[in-house]
């Protein structure tokens, strides 16, 4: 039986797996340390590819290593604790859970509304009348303690991935476009005096987001189409009281600012990101300017 070849750590019979994500079968390697990579570490060199350590250490590149630091698939920087911000965006979220607990009438103030008292009064309260912060605090509002517990469990099982694969600032525009345009459809379609609140809008857009993810890395799909589906349905079944115009704007949402994360090309990357988070912004700036000149 020949000998294993020197520096292998794999098994010769068996399919390499990364060494930075042991669960990724790959066949590409580390041109300089020989080490296997996917498609998610690997960083393109003039002959081959390189790791992620080999490009920070810049040994043989003739260039300092900030040059060539290692990116995500989306171009976005790889940091020390991927799940900083997923860390921070739930911290936020118990802290207004809690606030909400403690004095209760702050939900008033914090919940998306249309208009409020309906007509034929003259609304003193919502987003029509001059509100338009409702559309973001309400992202972070829960006041059933399973409405957050769900949330936050979804929001964790999502968020890490997804910050880890985009990066830090494309992550965070992801979220909260995602959240917004899931407000502002509901502000747009349901009845003004409904008081809608939740983080769904924005985990509905990391379901998209994971979806066009997993597909761009050729992964197994039928888990996450399996949990969305399930999601879905409990969205439009009745009894509920679930907003389903929050889940359907920020999963549209995702899925469109996902795929321009993951698809840019790479010598127009930023520009395509950024430039259609503009484009779904701006599209959640006119339904809300559209439904309020209705209310108002």
């Amino acid at each position: 039986m020949d000998d294993q070849a020197a520096g292998s750590s794999q098994d010769a019979h068996s399919v390499p797996k990364c060494y930075r994500h042991p669960d990724r079968e790959t066949g590409i390697r580390c041109t300089r340390c020989e080490r296997p990579i996917c498609p998610e570490c690997m960083v393109n060199a003039s002959v081959g590819f390189h790791c992620p350590e080999c490009v920070r250490s810049g040994s043989g590149t003739g260039h300092a290593p900030t040059a060539t630091m290692p990116r995500t698939i989306a171009g976005g920087s790889i940091a020390s604790d991927p799940r900083l911000l997923t860390k921070i965006l739930i911290g936020i979220n118990l802290a207004v859970f809690i606030a909400v607990q403690v004095h209760e009438s702050l939900l008033n103030d914090i919940v998306l509304l249309g208009a409020w008292p309906p007509a034929p009064f003259t609304p003193t309260q919502g987003v029509a009348d001059g509100e338009w912060y409702r559309l973001v605090t309400s992202m972070f509002t829960h006041q059933e303690i399973w409405h957050i517990a769900f949330n936050m469990l979804s929001l964790w099982w999502l968020g890490g991935p997804l910050e880890a694969a985009l990066g830090r600032a494309r992550y965070l525009a992801l979220y909260f476009v995602s959240g917004l345009a899931g407000s502002a459809l509901a502000y747009l379609l349901a009845p003004p005096n409904t008081a809608t609140l939740g983080a769904s809008g924005a985990i509905f857009g990391l379901f998209g987001a994971t979806a066009v993810l997993m597909r761009r890395l050729n992964y197994d799909m039928r888990p996450i189409i399996a949990l969305l589906a399930i999601n879905l349905i409990f969205t439009f079944s009745p009894g509920f009281n679930i907003s389903w115009q929050a889940h359907i704007g920020g999963l549209v949402a995702g899925v469109v600012v996902g795929y321009a994360m993951v698809h840019a090309p790479r010598e127009r990357r930023a520009l395509i990101q950024y430039g259609t988070c503009a484009l779904v912004l701006g599209v959640v700036v006119l339904m809300t300017l559209l439904r309020t000149a209705q209310l108002s």
